[in-house]
């Protein structure tokens, strides 16, 4: 395994970030696995070097921590581990069982701490930017959060550049908690953050850690323009319906090529790629069958050379801003 500095912090990180959306639930979503099925990915996880660990309140309702949590303290030791949770969309029916609010903020966190079984997150991350709430308050929120010793760090996930940018200006005149990280969307369909956000993040230091590398499979190889719903995922994510069109396929087939020429799974020259880019600190994978994870770690192994990334970005289509919702 390979590690690396998260952002401006201490905190060594391994290079491949396990996400953990996949693990807690089918009550949820259909393709969640259960808490039985879902530890030997997080011990398998673990073996492999992988100490970073991405979850969110809402996945499975908060049925995700709580199995995440569980492993984690059977199969390892917390101070080895960089865990990483989110706040933002909704835990409940009520008005103030969302967003960025200070209400909210400061009571998620502790339903979070609970839920991981642990006293602290070494990230803690707003799911996305909240225009209903003054930066000021969910700065201020965040910023007690961390004094309170509940959250070592704070992140963001995906938003625009110059609302990243306003947070960032707004923390350092009040010396506030200031964010180390963007969880943003990213991957060799998607690529308009290399407009704004990665040159900014690259500017001022701040760790890049995609979501969706793999574009929730397409850049697996498990796709096809024939049959674009050939697994459960596949057939009941409608985000990804969204996210992607038909005309990324031009990008797929040639992960495939050149996955066929080196003798290497599609995903490992995606993600491949996608470590080899400026800036990016730990794609955020997840993994339904050992073999996504096991090829994710495998990924650290593969070179590309200039001549096939040119190969593989050429026939890049420019898309909408997409993954903000």
């Amino acid at each position: 395994m390979q590690f690396t500095k998260l952002g401006r912090t201490d905190l060594k990180v391994s290079r491949i970030c396990l996400g953990t959306m996949t693990y807690g639930t089918p009550k949820w979503r259909p393709w969640v696995l259960s808490e039985e099925d879902s530890r030997p990915f997080l011990k398998r996880a673990i073996e492999l070097g992988i100490n970073f660990f991405d979850t969110a309140d809402m996945y499975s309702d908060g049925v995700s921590e709580e199995v995440v949590g569980r492993a984690l303290k059977d199969f390892a030791r917390r101070d080895e581990i960089v865990l990483a949770t989110k706040v933002f969309f909704p835990m409940g029916p009520g008005k103030h069982d969302r967003g960025l609010s200070r209400k909210h903020i400061l009571k998620a966190i502790d339903a979070s701490l609970e839920r991981l079984g642990t006293d602290h997150v070494d990230l803690y991350q707003i799911h996305r930017y909240d225009p209903e709430i003054p930066i000021e308050e969910t700065l201020e929120a965040l910023d007690a959060v961390v004094r309170a010793g509940k959250a070592r760090y704070i992140g963001a996930s995906s938003m625009f550049a110059w609302q990243f940018a306003r947070m960032l200006c707004v923390s350092d005149g009040k010396g506030s908690a200031r964010f180390v990280s963007m969880q943003n969307h990213y991957n060799l369909i998607y690529r308009e953050e290399e407009r704004e956000m990665l040159p900014l993040c690259r500017a001022d230091r701040i760790a890049v850690i995609p979501w969706s590398p793999l574009a929730r499979g397409w850049l697996a190889g498990t796709r096809s323009r024939e049959d674009r719903e050939s697994t459960i995922r596949g057939k009941t994510d409608d985000y990804a319906r969204m996210l992607y069109a038909d005309s990324d396929f031009a990008v797929v087939d040639r992960v495939v090529e050149l996955a066929r020429r080196r003798g290497v799974p599609p995903a490992a020259i995606s993600l491949a790629w996608l470590l080899r880019q400026p800036g990016v600190t730990a794609p955020i994978v997840g993994a339904s069958r050992m073999e996504h994870l096991e090829q994710a770690v495998a990924s650290l192994e593969v070179s590309l050379s200039d001549e096939e990334c040119r190969l593989l970005q050429e026939p890049y289509v420019p898309h909408p801003v997409r993954g903000h919702e």
